[in-house]
């Protein structure tokens, strides 16, 4: 490695909207982010499957008028 071009990496304090604090690795010093995995739906499993504009249903009804040849 090349001296002097690296940028230093510290110990980081994130801090997130819901109020849940932790420490990681980083070129900075301090992180605010907005969500985090304490409170992100896909891990808290709140997560809710959306069938936005009927897509399934339009696929099911689609298969369902083809003719096995």
């Amino acid at each position: 490695m090349k001296e002097n071009i690296h940028p230093e990496y510290n110990k980081c304090v994130v801090t997130c909207a819901c109020g849940e604090v932790f420490e990681t690795g980083s070129v900075r010093k301090e992180m605010s982010v907005d969500i985090c995995s304490k409170c992100h739906p896909f891990y808290t499993g709140k997560q809710k499957m959306i069938d936005s504009g009927g897509r399934v249903d339009k696929f099911k009804k689609r298969m369902a008028n083809t003719k096995d040849d």
